[in-house]
């Protein structure tokens, strides 16, 4: 080699040193990594295994922009939660009670569970300024807010979201505009319910002065959100819901569903038309998996981990050090959730209603350490009163604590409330009916609290009931938490007298006038108990007869009078169908027949329980009552007959002056996740009861044996059932109807 080839080789060695001892002096630059969430419902569950992928790989996330699904777990991830916290926060949610139409029925005061024996819990209408207004959306988002609230405590005080942790961005919909709006400070909590505002499922968000919707309406996968925070590479996670087939488009829901799913569709497409060479896009294979099965939630997560790992080696460029990620990741822990004592407690959005009412029930208490448990508590029982559409609660910092505060919203559709109510039934003995029921409640009339009930029936049996009841104090749960209620009751029914054989003997009409003054006293959320004067005027007439009947009495007005005492404790989780709990039920009567010497004397006591494993309900329920046989009335007032009140017979076949029935039901739920239903049942009763014209005789010798078979539904206009009944005697009957048996 020449001496002119020495000096170059040497002189390049010295070249490739001095570059090394640069490179190691110079720390190497890492590109900003932003990480851009799509939104998609249950779906956006996957993107917590892609967290978990980017946690093992070691792979630092600089900046975050989610929508949707994307937003929440994107914004929870940037708070500083970890992977893991966030899987075992979101698998643990009882989904089915997070997108639950209003809080379970236990927890509900007992007026508001009382009506649902008559009318649906799944439909109520309201009347506000003269106008007819519709629910502004079709399920409660309160439990997601609270866990949204619960969860972002430790940053409550960061009012910028490029403090957090992470600098973090959630987009949502201007429903006036149809601008997209970014939110980047404020309350996360509130930003996070906004941008998965679903329309037609969550009310809109009011934030800022601006009515928010879902995010995925205008930039489902905000790509250019991200790279305008400052990132320089980007991890895309794309979970958008693909479009539906022909075959569900035959229904108003099936086409709506698709109309946001082509306008979804053309925005992710522009936005992915934004991606670099050195991008990284990340789109599981969720197959038919759908934005609602909440419920496969470890396998959205399962398939997350996978898609990421499958791109591990373009993953792995942007991986750092283990000393160096542990630096990172200590640096963004989340903050500290210790909270100081509660200087107060506020209310804020309340109108016309007075949630203070609630203060002595609270479990939050002025002057005590803030607990997250009991305000999240604290936030249903304020929802169970029915008046609210949303409640939410924030921590307000004070000199010597913290403020807690209770946001309200009363619901856009009240004050006046309606439900409205079906009966139809037939068998195939050719007996039919049709009721329509419609029930108007009157929130708030006054500052006590006080409410006035009016009912309707218009059909076989017209019925109107009207009820004022009214508190006597303006808080709840003291020692003087007593109420008054004046009540009125006109029922038109027709009763059918049968032959021992089961053929009908006559047909009769009562017209019944009842009311009473009642004072009573809540039972917390267990029921009420009522002590009051009672009255009723009754009159009989003859439409069609073949027995003799007392002619001189027919026509004549009877009149009872006396004292009235009612207990009422209700457990059950549902008035059909019923899955847990129970419920116990007495009326006691004692007063005078006008123009009668002796008594007037009634008792009537229920119990139901009910114990579900799995899918399966066992469903207990015995019924029994006396009264003293009065001469001025025709048939007895106690009957039996029907679906489940000895199947086999026909409706009200049997009357008497006491009754007993024995109950066990037992029905297996067909469907865990149904769709415009609570659910649809098949099951089997055994039942065994008798009534005996004679008081004297009830008890346990005589009893008629029945059973059937049935297949059933809770539907949001009241329980539909098909059922074949059986009597021991060799009595027969198919029943199909819709309302309560």
């Amino acid at each position: 080699m020449s001496l002119r080839s020495r000096v170059v080789a040497l002189l390049g060695l010295l070249l490739v040193l001095l570059l090394q001892a640069h490179a190691q002096a110079e720390p190497r630059v890492r590109p900003a990594v932003g990480l851009v969430l799509s939104g998609g419902g249950a779906r956006g569950l996957t993107h917590i295994g892609v967290l978990k992928v980017l946690e093992r790989e070691r792979i630092p996330v600089d900046f975050i922009a989610g929508t949707s699904m994307g937003a929440i777990v994107g914004g929870l991830y940037a708070s500083g939660m970890s992977a893991e916290q966030l899987e075992a926060e979101l698998l643990k949610l009882d989904w089915d009670r997070v997108f639950s139409s209003r809080v379970d029925r236990q927890h509900l005061p007992h007026r508001r569970k009382d009506e649902d024996y008559g009318f649906s819990a799944a439909v109520e209408l309201g009347i506000r300024d003269g106008e007819l207004r519709l629910p502004t959306g079709t399920v409660s988002a309160r439990v997601l807010e609270v866990l949204l609230r619960r969860l972002t405590l430790p940053v409550r005080h960061i009012e910028r979201f490029d403090a957090l942790p992470i600098p973090f961005r959630a987009v949502a919909t201007d429903m006036e505009s149809g601008a997209a709006i970014v939110m980047d400070d404020g309350d996360l909590a509130q930003a996070l319910r906004a941008s998965m505002s679903v329309p037609g499922l969550f009310a809109p968000i009011e934030r800022q002065d601006r009515i928010l919707g879902d995010g995925g309406l205008v930039n489902n996968v905000p790509i250019d959100v991200a790279r305008s925070m400052g990132a320089r590479r980007l991890l895309v996670v794309n979970i958008g819901t693909p479009l539906a087939g022909r075959d569900t488009l035959n229904s108003a829901i099936g086409l709506t569903s698709q109309m946001l799913a082509i306008l979804t569709e053309q925005n992710v497409k522009r936005s992915l038309a934004m991606l670099g060479r050195e991008d990284v896009l990340i789109a599981p294979d969720l197959g038919d998996m759908s934005s609602g099965d909440f419920e496969r939630g470890a396998e959205f997560i399962r398939i997350g981990e996978a898609s990421a790992q499958a791109q591990l080696p373009e993953l792995r460029a942007l991986a750092l050090p283990p000393a160096e990620y542990a630096a990172w990741r200590a640096a963004r822990a989340q903050p500290s959730a210790a909270v100081r004592r509660l200087t107060g407690i506020r209310f804020e959005g309340a109108e016309r209603s007075r949630p203070e009412r609630w203060l002595p029930i609270l479990g939050s208490r002025q002057g005590e350490p803030f607990q997250a448990h009991e305000a999240v508590r604290d936030t249903r029982k304020l929802a169970a009163s029915g008046d609210y559409a949303r409640v939410d609660f924030r921590l307000d910092p004070t000199a010597a604590g913290e403020e807690l505060v209770f946001m309200v919203e009363e619901k856009p559709w009240g004050p006046h409330y309606l439900r409205v109510g079906l009966d139809l039934s037939t068998d195939d003995s050719g007996a039919s009916g049709f009721n329509l029921r419609i029930s108007h409640n009157l929130h708030w009339v006054n500052r006590l609290g006080a409410e006035w009930r009016n009912q309707l029936a218009l059909g076989r049996n017209p019925r109107a009931f009207s009820e004022f009841y009214q508190p006597l104090t303006s808080t709840l749960g003291g020692p003087h938490d007593f109420f008054v209620a004046g009540w009125g009751d006109f029922a038109r029914r027709e009763h059918l007298l049968f032959h021992a054989d089961g053929s009908e003997a006559a047909r009769l009409t009562a017209k019944t006038l009842t009311s009473g003054l009642d004072i009573g006293r809540p039972w917390g959320r267990l029921g009420e108990v009522r002590l009051g004067l009672w009255q009723e005027a009754a009159r009989w007439s003859e439409r069609i007869s073949e027995i003799a009947l007392p002619q001189d009495r027919l026509g004549k007005v009877q009149h009872l009078r006396g004292v009235r005492l009612r207990l009422d404790l209700d457990q059950l989780d549902a008035a059909s169908f019923a899955r847990d709990g129970w419920r116990l039920a007495l009326t006691g009567i004692s007063g005078q027949q006008r123009g009668l010497s002796g008594r007037a004397e009634r008792l009537e006591l229920s119990y139901t329980h009910a114990q579900s494993w799995g899918l399966g309900t066992l469903n207990l329920h015995a019924r029994a009552a006396r009264t003293r046989a009065l001469p001025d009335v025709p048939a007895g007032p106690f009957a039996l007959g029907g679906f489940q009140q000895l199947s086999g017979l026909r409706t009200d076949q049997l009357h008497g002056n006491a009754l007993l029935l024995m109950r066990a039901s037992y029905y297996q739920r067909l469907n865990e996740h149904p769709v415009l239903t609570r659910g649809w049942f098949a099951g089997a009763s055994l039942e065994t009861g008798n009534v005996w014209l004679d008081p004297g005789l009830l008890g346990l010798r005589g009893l008629r044996t029945a059973g059937s078979i049935f297949l059933g539904a809770d539907t949001g206009i009241g329980p539909l059932y098909l059922a074949l009944g059986a009597e021991r005697s060799g009595n027969r009957a198919v029943y199909l109807f819709l309302g309560r048996p």
